[in-house]
């Protein structure tokens, strides 16, 4: 029987926030830049312009969010915030149930393209035994969830918040994924709820600074990238995890700076091979502005601290994608050291950060092979 705190939900945005979103776009004030900058300084002008012309000229917000309207979505409280998500179950009585966390500046849509094929592998050429029951929830704070109300939203907090979930949902036994914050939640939910979580994958699992001692020269080059990247932290993550409220009034008040703020990320953590698609991009940046959640997700960072940073995994398996084009690739000696229950390693040649986006086959193919490991033993 349904829980009766879960209420069914469609996303519904007043024709009054879009015309708001076109003024604003019609009405950007532009900077100024210097001449032959192209991307050395940041986004050019010449591409915010182009973005900003399609967001509000050719990009089709009605049919994205008929799109996601097509899949049920639901909205109940936990904690004093309201959670939204995805329930799909597969036609395959016997599926697993399987949580799907989003990252930052990603939202539950990044998950759209993976939803048949992990529900409905046997009508997507694959074997009926490798079906899941899919919930895609938004981190509080992100997109259709709406800011959240008070201090203390870190991801041990939504791990939480997500054991609940599962457990009004009926889940007794399920499994996670996730990448950037939706690694770090989806092992934290390991540890919240050892008895429920049967295994995570993730496609981000990082380290810390490790010696070159033992290290294999491209495992030096990953070891160094990684020094390199904690050493200089990205400007975007020093504003949110020290003023996240005021970087919040620029992001609220410019659709321009949200995109930039966002665009700027995507383009930087991706596949050159795989590039996001501009209306996939305006539909993530668009999930931010219209439901006015620039401000509480970077709080997310402010409450947790670095999402670069390892955590507890539990005594859950573990099981790794890693992208070869991720923001950093992770040592898999040091992997194993830090994360004993690490059964799973896969490498691949291309995807990066947003690897149901960029290489949804890759990810599902993965998901399903790892589960099904664990499933046999």
């Amino acid at each position: 029987m349904p829980d009766p705190a879960i209420t069914p939900y469609r996303i519904d945005v007043p024709r009054s926030a879009l015309d708001d979103l076109h003024l604003r776009l019609a009405n950007t004030r532009w900077p100024d830049e210097v001449d032959g900058a192209a991307w050395d300084y940041g986004i050019p002008v010449s591409r915010m312009r182009e973005l900003a012309d399609h967001w509000r000229h050719g990009f089709d917000w009605r049919a994205r969010e008929a799109t996601i309207n097509a899949h049920p979505q639901f909205v109940t409280e936990i904690d004093g915030a309201t959670v939204h998500f995805l329930h799909v179950r597969s036609p395959e009585p016997d599926a697993t149930p399987l949580i799907l966390t989003h990252g930052w500046p990603g939202t539950f849509v990044e998950f759209l393209d993976v939803i048949g094929p992990l529900t409905d592998p046997g009508a997507h050429g694959a074997d009926a035994a490798d079906a899941f029951h899919v919930v895609i929830p938004s981190i509080p704070g992100f997109g259709p969830a709406g800011p959240t109300r008070e201090r203390g939203w870190d991801c041990a907090r939504v791990a939480r918040a997500f054991a609940e979930l599962m457990r009004r949902l009926g889940y007794e036994r399920y499994g996670a994924q996730g990448g950037d914050w939706g690694s770090g939640v989806s092992r934290l939910l390991a540890v919240e709820a050892p008895d429920a979580v049967i295994g995570v994958h993730v496609n981000y699992l990082p380290h810390g600074p490790v010696p070159h001692d033992g290290l294999s020269e491209s495992d030096i080059a990953r070891a160094d990238r990684i020094r390199e990247f904690l050493a200089s932290p990205p400007g975007y993550m020093r504003m949110s995890a020290t003023r996240p409220q005021t970087i919040a009034y620029s992001l609220t008040d410019s659709p321009v700076g949200q995109l930039a703020w966002i665009a700027d990320k995507t383009r930087e953590w991706t596949d050159p091979a795989h590039p996001l698609p501009d209306d996939t991009l305006l539909t993530i940046v668009s999930m931010h502005w219209l439901f006015g959640t620039a401000g509480s997700s970077a709080r997310l960072t402010f409450e947790t601290g670095s999402p670069r940073a390892g955590g507890p995994t539990g005594t859950a398996p573990l099981g790794m994608a890693v992208l070869a084009h991720d923001i950093v690739r992770p040592v898999r000696s040091v992997s194993e050291k830090a994360n004993p229950t690490l059964v799973h390693w896969s490498e691949f040649d291309e995807g990066g950060h947003f690897a149901a986006l960029e290489v949804p086959d890759l990810l599902v193919g993965d998901v399903r092979t790892f589960f099904r490991s664990i499933r046999t033993e």
